[in-house]
């Protein structure tokens, strides 16, 4: 079925109004939906309702809602702290990675980091990133919506990062353990919440390590192959997906 996001959905008077002009575009001349024709709209909190197509204008879609849909999300929440690597790679990692059902992308900012952006690239780039994640979240038909953070330095995020019940950091570095053993403990039952901190190329800093570690993350490896920024976010997530729903 069809998909919409819409910024905020109010279930009370059974009213949904698409202004999108990317979204009118695609739902009118892409799709050619008509009126009568059902589709599904979704919101930021992870609200979905089936809804029906009343009238369609040159600026905006009428449609009222039929029903609420069931949300479809893991039971864990999956935040991933993401070095920006060069290029264009970010997005591709953001498109993945919100099919992949995570909670939250944090764009991070380490040591390492070779892309530097200002204040108004850092928008700029915010703003694409979540076009991105809208598409995806359509795409992969999940319920609710990934949200994209700023960009945000390694060290304030470390300092943030007391309320999760499990923290990974993947290096090449000092001792590690396998995300086989550390789901395979008793307590593996209770991470509900869990942060995964990805690197750059070339890896964290020793002194980003220590930091980490020193706040209760846990250094991992994905295996002897060295990853690449997007290889690596896919492969941790993907590894803590199908090991939670078993």
């Amino acid at each position: 079925m069809n998909r919409f996001f819409v910024e905020k959905i109010n279930a009370v008077d059974k009213q949904v109004i698409l202004g999108d002009p990317d979204q009118l575009h695609h739902f009118k001349d892409v799709l050619r939906i008509k009126p009568g024709e059902l589709v599904a709209v979704f919101d930021r909190l992870g609200n979905e309702y089936l809804a029906a197509v009343v009238e369609i204008n040159s600026d905006c879609a009428k449609l009222e809602i039929k029903e609420k849909r069931p949300f479809n999300n893991l039971d864990i929440e999956i935040t991933v702290a993401c070095a920006i690597p060069k290029k264009v790679k970010m997005d591709d990692i953001i498109d993945k990675l919100t099919q992949l059902g995570v909670a939250c992308i944090i764009p991070l900012q380490t040591e390492r980091v070779v892309v530097k952006l200002d204040k108004q690239k850092k928008m700029q780039r915010l703003q694409r990133w979540e076009k991105i994640a809208v598409s995806a979240v359509k795409q992969s038909q999940r319920s609710k919506f990934v949200e994209i953070t700023p960009v945000t330095d390694f060290k304030e995020l470390i300092a943030n990062s007391e309320d999760f019940d499990l923290k990974l950091i993947p290096t090449l570095e000092s001792e590690r353990k396998t995300l086989k053993s550390i789901f395979n403990q008793p307590e593996a039952a209770g991470f509900k919440k869990i942060l995964i901190l990805v690197g750059p190329e070339g890896d964290f800093s020793a002194r980003e390590i220590s930091l980490a570690k020193a706040s209760g993350f846990l250094p991992v490896t994905l295996g002897s192959q060295v990853l690449r920024v997007d290889t690596a976010a896919i492969a941790v997530v993907s590894f803590i997906k199908l090991n939670a729903e078993g």
